[in-house]
């Protein structure tokens, strides 16, 4: 098991961004994208475990977890800010983890650098319409008309009660018991600190522009067809299981693995996660060696 250091990079526009590292920069270069309510501590366990196989990074995204709030906030935002810190690190070629609300900073990031991109680790990520089920009618009725009743309905999960969903809400009981309530806790306490509701706020706003470009990122995945590792967890309240499927449409060559996990799969499963990330790591670098 390989040492995870915190380290903290000043932005040009002042702003702090705290992240975790491990491995050595020779390695494979793996930048990790959490999602909400959490931050890059969802990370730790792969990145101690994989961390003799590759350089990863993982970022608190601005806002999330010890990183400063952005004076702008956006997801293309977002996506500059981890485009910096990469170039600060020097880190051109990338393997991109995408979960959740990390989705749209790794897409923006991606396809600003195309020929960047080693692969794409996806984990409950969502691109497509197919991963809406009827819980998004409230947050679509949102951003449509965003009037005071219907940003009431929308903002319900930024909310104690709504951060304890993200880790445990229809996840089954033996597996929900393994997560310790403290996760939450932390994230609430997070939250709750000045500019980081209105970060929130901010964001699911700005995630109804990211939906409206999903065909335009299905036709990055379709033309470009990155290497592509799936690990996704079938108990997810958000995200519908329907859309592995148009994943997998996409990248027929994406290896995809459907596991007995909540939607914040690492809290359960980061054991079983670690050895599918090297294995994927491990071949499509060897692809390369072979092809160049």
């Amino acid at each position: 098991m390989g040492t995870v250091t915190r380290q903290r990079y000043r932005l040009s526009n002042g702003a702090e961004l705290s992240f975790l590292a491990a491995g050595e920069a020779s390695r494979p270069a793996v930048l990790l994208l959490h999602g909400l309510p959490n931050s890059a501590r969802m990370f730790e366990d792969v990145m101690s475990e994989l961390s003799k196989d590759a350089y990863l990074i993982a970022p608190d995204l601005p806002g999330f977890g010890e990183s400063d709030v952005l004076p702008t906030v956006s997801f293309a935002a977002f996506g500059g800010a981890i485009s910096e810190l990469m170039d600060h690190l020097a880190i051109e070629p990338r393997y991109i983890y995408l979960h959740d609300y990390g989705a749209p900073v790794g897409f923006h990031i991606a396809m600003q650098a195309p020929e960047k991109v080693l692969g794409l680790i996806v984990q409950n990520a969502n691109a497509y319409l197919t991963g809406h089920g009827p819980g998004w009618a409230e947050t679509k009725a949102f951003w449509a008309h965003p009037t005071p009743e219907n940003t009431a309905a929308a903002t319900a999960h930024l909310t104690f009660e709504g951060t304890r969903d993200q880790y445990i809400a229809h996840v089954p009981p033996d597996l929900a018991a393994r997560i310790s309530p403290e996760r939450w806790e932390e994230d609430w306490r997070v939250m709750c600190l000045p500019g980081r509701m209105e970060t929130q706020l901010a964001l699911l706003r700005d995630y109804g522009n990211y939906i409206a470009r999903f065909d335009t990122l299905a036709e990055y995945l379709r033309r470009r067809q990155p290497p592509a590792l799936m690990i996704w967890g079938r108990h997810d309240p958000y995200f519908e299981l329907e859309e592995t499927l148009s994943w997998m449409r996409d990248l027929p060559r994406m290896e995809a693995h459907i596991l007995d996990a909540g939607h914040l799969l690492l809290e359960t499963h980061s054991a079983p996660a670690a050895p599918l990330m090297r294995d994927f790591i491990g071949r499509t670098q060897k692809k390369r060696e072979d092809a160049g």
